[in-house]
């Protein structure tokens, strides 16, 4: 198929004859001329070839910082993970790239294949017994996850550590505020979450995030204790590559496991796409938000597959629905369910141990640079350096993008307790030359004294 089918002047009086018009300008006479305006009033420059286009767009383009042509160690949510070339081949077959909702599952089975491998790889690495067939994000997870804890156990408080990331926070108050429910807060001790400092008060869950947005895993069993004796259930917002390395949430009691699935295959495209997932044990399914699809037979007594429970306000009725979810992000989850097959356990295990170790290496390199302080060693891929007050981390960051190195995010905004902190992460896509190249560069600056402005 082409891009544009240009049509001749002939073909458009034959247009317009069927449509019973005379010219293109009769399409527009229901338009108030007052409101219209004459194209000399756009200014706009005479027109120029494909070629000279093309050229003018890359000109533009260029002016772009793009992490092919920079060393990132930017987390916090999105990551900059290596993309399988197969993913984007597959992703952007017709069939894929231009389906909808499969609302008619006779001429959706391939859609709702995907789907249903998808979910059955959510469950498969969280532990939990059913997935439902996606969210918008991260963030839109875990307030739906939260909702629909206070559905289940009927109760309007709940209780969240603060060391969950920041932007989920504000998505889940604003949910929370529009159904009623109010929030409590854990304090942060050393990085992770104040066990001591979970409260035992009437509280439908505990939302914790492990690893947590600081990059420590979370003292996780002790946390599963104090929130069973609690009654509340227990949410997880988990990254899904980490646990390749760590314990499956079910394997410490989770009841609601959320989180984000940009960083199986999504590329870093001006902060999307992303793709959030919900699971959970079968007898809270009734209140998981979107859709679920199934494996069943057909009238022949083969495999076919269909949607088998769909809780949105547009299929049931609405006092009934668990959420007005429109879209289950289907060219995601497609997307996340060939990483996943492509990468396998192994590969999944093999890109988080080089994440891990490499983050170490470079934690290591930074404590050894005077003015610098890695402050929490229980971490996976991200951690939290401590820039000296002498020296200002906005002010380091700056010099160093100018270097095309993209060092980290900084968190005076984000917590009290971390002014003048910058939260770096490291991927399998940080080369050691690449780390070397950040450490010297950082050492560099501050030898020149990048104080504070």
């Amino acid at each position: 198929m082409y891009n544009y089918l240009p049509h001749t002047d002939q073909i458009r009086e034959e247009m317009l004859k069927e449509i019973g018009l005379e010219s293109i300008e009769d399409l527009f006479s229901n338009i108030n001329k007052n409101i219209r305006f004459d194209n000399a009033n756009f200014n706009l420059p005479d027109g120029v070839s494909e070629l000279e286009a093309k050229e003018k767009l890359t000109e533009l383009a260029n002016n772009n910082l793009s992490l092919s042509n920079c060393l990132s160690f930017l987390g916090g949510g999105t990551y900059y993970r290596y993309i399988p070339a197969c993913i984007k081949t597959i992703v952007e077959r017709s069939e894929f790239l231009t389906s909808y909702t499969p609302y008619q599952p006779e001429v959706s089975q391939g859609t709702l294949q995907v789907i249903y491998e998808y979910q059955s790889m959510i469950c498969n690495l969280t532990g939990m017994d059913a997935a439902n067939a996606s969210v918008y994000d991260g963030a839109m997870a875990c307030a739906e996850a939260v909702l629909m804890a206070a559905r289940i156990i009927k109760k309007s408080k709940v209780l969240i550590a603060s060391s969950v990331n920041p932007e989920y926070i504000e998505v889940i108050k604003t949910y929370c505020y529009g159904e009623g429910v109010d929030i409590d807060y854990i304090s942060i001790l050393n990085g992770k979450t104040d066990i001591d400092d979970i409260k035992t008060d009437d509280y439908a869950c505990i939302l914790i995030q492990n690893p947590n947005y600081l990059g420590s895993v979370e003292d996780i069993f002790k946390i599963s204790e104090a929130c069973k004796s609690s009654g509340a259930k227990f949410v997880v917002c988990s990254d899904l590559i980490s646990l390749a390395l760590i314990k499956s949430p079910a394997s410490y009691g989770a009841d609601i496991v959320v989180g984000d699935i940009q960083a199986l295959g999504l590329p870093i495209a001006f902060g999307g796409p992303h793709g959030g997932f919900i699971a959970c044990k079968t007898e809270y399914i009734r209140q998981m938000p979107g859709r679920i699809a199934g494996m069943t037979k057909d009238q022949d007594g083969k495999t076919a597959f269909t949607l088998t429970l769909q809780t949105r306000e547009q299929h049931i009725r609405r006092a009934k629905a668990t959420s007005n979810i429109c879209s289950n992000q289907a060219l995601m989850a497609l997307a996340a369910t060939v990483y996943i097959s492509v990468m396998g356990p192994e590969g999944l295990k093999e890109a988080a141990t080089i994440s891990s170790a490499r983050a170490h290496y470079l934690a290591e390199k930074i404590n050894k640079i005077p003015g610098f302080k890695v402050l929490f060693n229980d971490f996976l891929y991200e951690f939290v350096v401590k820039v000296d007050d002498k020296f200002s981390s906005r002010n380091i960051l700056n010099q160093l993008k100018e270097q095309n190195i993209l060092a980290g995010i900084p968190l005076d905004d984000k917590f009290d307790e971390f002014k003048n902190c910058i939260l770096v992460c490291v991927t399998e896509m940080n080369h050691v030359s690449g780390i070397e190249r950040f450490t010297d560069a950082l050492e560099e600056i501050t030898s020149k004294c990048c104080l504070r402005s």
